[in-house]
């Protein structure tokens, strides 16, 4: 179906789909945060292995990204779609019911890997809707609002439901929503012609393989030791497996990732933004909520409660503030601020203390981060998915926001361990306390190497919108292993 035959009424119908999409897969990386306390209790994480919780998620998204995004031109934009929604609520369902560690883990992945389908999927089906239409920048708009919005219900949906129901809530939570949408997707969300060509199968396992083996290999250092023959394997592996992805990516006919993307301008650095935005802003999400709950006392509602106005801030800064800005002094000037507000909020962090309080040591720092996230990521956003070429969009949608969740991933994992290597063990507030301050320290180093890489690599530029050409699909599909 074209732009020209989609009546109104089922274009914005199906935005609200699409930007439902962006708002879920947001959503389930926010929503664990408040529940992961009572997650750890019941099920026997230990404080270096809880990461995973987020990580299991986060790697199976990021490193499946870029073949969802080819799933999606293969079989078909809302085939690949309705499966992501489809295999998310099957690891909803798992991971509510995990009995132990390991399900809990496996849950997540899959949840991951549905999210891995719809993302892609989804900014597809917005351009075939909108596409060469005045309303294409609105629903841009949309769609890169609903993030945030999911971050902040998220975020206070967790504390709800982990405080006056159970923490597998957090997770049942999205099955309805999948239902729902998977109904109303025939109705409302056009059926895109298959295309043509093959999966690279081994490109898309060499990438997600390396990437778990690097971020596993950094979470059992503190444990196993980082000289450790566990350790070592598992970086090297992780290495060589990355290494080989890159390789099959230069030989392959048809690639994941065809490596001449990085030739247009601006894509590389914005991208290396995006991947230093996750390393810094997640890890900050994270132990922010483990503070707020070890250190401060604070019950799960309350810690959802607490981390509303830096959310809301987020979703301004993004929706009403950001794009001025922009339109005004083009994506540059915002992103190095953005980073330098990052930088300095998280630095106000690191200085927490053990007897500190909610007014004093989290509110005033947490809105100056919140500022610098929402100046810092929608124009590098707009600038990496404009940066290509028309007929790539969602080639480029797929590769920033698989470089977001590396970002996440593996800052998580660097950080974690470093909190764990300066609380060596203790249990107490105070030693929690220096954990997470050291935590919150290299996040804000994290966010220091984006400012400054950001100012010398990233050219001017005052445009940052995404291409307006609708995808095309063909016909058929082979399996290339």
């Amino acid at each position: 179906m074209s732009t020209s035959t989609a009546a109104a009424p089922r274009r914005w119908l199906g935005l609200a789909l699409i930007a439902a999409a962006q708002f879920v897969v947001i959503m389930d990386t926010s929503i664990i945060g408040v529940a992961l306390p009572d997650i750890q209790a019941e099920l026997g994480f230990t404080p270096e292995s809880l990461s995973w919780v987020f990580n299991a998620y986060v790697i199976a998204f990021g490193g499946l990204l870029l073949l969802g995004g080819r799933l999606s031109d293969l079989l078909g934009a809302r085939r690949v779609f309705i499966a992501g929604w489809i295999t998310l609520a099957v690891g909803s369902v798992l991971a509510g019911a995990a009995s132990n560690v390991g399900l809990e883990i496996a849950g997540r992945a899959v949840q991951g890997a549905g999210a891995a389908l719809i993302a892609p999927a989804a900014l597809t089906l917005l351009m075939v809707l909108f596409g060469g239409t005045p309303e294409l920048p609105r629903a841009f708009a949309v769609y890169g609002a609903a993030a945030p919005i999911g971050g902040t219900a998220g975020v206070f949906l967790g504390g709800v439901l982990t405080e006056y129901a159970s923490w597998p809530w957090v997770f049942y939570v999205t099955v309805p929503i999948a239902v729902l949408v998977i109904v109303l997707t025939p109705l409302a969300l056009p059926a895109v012609p298959r295309g043509r060509g093959s999966v690279d199968i081994a490109g898309a396992v060499t990438a997600t393989a390396g990437l778990a083996a690097v971020v596993y290999g950094v979470v059992r250092a503190p444990e196993v030791g980082w000289t450790s023959v566990e350790t070592i394997v598992a970086l090297v592996a992780g290495a060589a497996l990355l290494v080989a992805f890159f390789v099959i990516q230069a030989r392959r006919r048809e690639p994941l990732l065809r490596l001449g993307i990085f030739r247009a301008p601006r894509l590389g650095a914005a991208n290396l933004a995006q991947l230093l935005l996750g390393g810094a802003w997640v890890p900050m999400w994270f132990f922010l909520n483990l503070y707020l709950q070890q250190v401060l006392g604070a019950g799960a509602f309350a810690s959802g409660a607490a981390l509303l106005p830096m959310t809301a801030l987020i979703v301004i800064g993004m929706v009403g503030l950001a794009p001025r800005l922009q339109a005004r002094f083009g994506a540059k000037p915002l992103i190095v601020a953005g980073f330098a507000l990052l930088a300095v909020g998280l630095g106000w962090l690191a200085f927490a203390r053990p007897d500190g309080d909610y007014v004093t040591d989290v509110l005033p720092a947490s809105l100056v981060a919140a500022l610098g996230m929402a100046l810092a990521f929608v124009p590098s956003l707009g600038t990496a998915i404009g940066a290509a070429a028309p007929e790539e969009t969602g080639v480029a949608s797929g590769l920033v926001n698989t470089s977001y969740q590396i970002g996440s991933a593996v800052g998580l994992a660097v950080l974690t361990a470093v909190g764990a290597a300066v609380t060596a063990g203790g249990t107490d507030v105070s030693a929690l306390t220096s954990g997470f301050s050291a935590a919150f320290l290299g996040a804000g180093i994290v966010a220091v190497v984006g400012l400054v890489a950001t100012a010398v690599l990233l050219r001017g530029t005052r445009s940052a919108a995404a291409g307006s050409d609708a995808p095309t699909e063909p016909e058929s599909v082979a399996v290339d292993a």
